[in-house]
């Protein structure tokens, strides 16, 4: 799976520690999704993209799709 989050926290100015606590997760399960080695709950991946204000498609891609450049199709 590729993911966007960490571009996202970037954009919102908030830590792998910020978003976790606000998540109700480790710090350590922000890592391994940024890192794609974690495949979350549908409800975690809605919660999260909630506190990045934007949608679960615009943060996760399967790993048979190409990434952000897929959308532009």
């Amino acid at each position: 799976m590729y993911t966007r989050i960490k571009e996202f926290r970037m954009r919102e100015g908030i830590t792998q520690a910020d978003l976790a606590r606000k998540a109700g997760v480790r710090r350590e399960t922000i890592v391994f999704l940024e890192k794609g080695k974690y495949n979350p709950s549908l409800r975690l991946a809605h919660h999260i993209a909630c506190i990045l204000h934007t949608s679960i498609e615009e943060l996760f891609f399967f790993d048979d799709e190409t990434g952000p450049e897929m959308n532009n199709s």
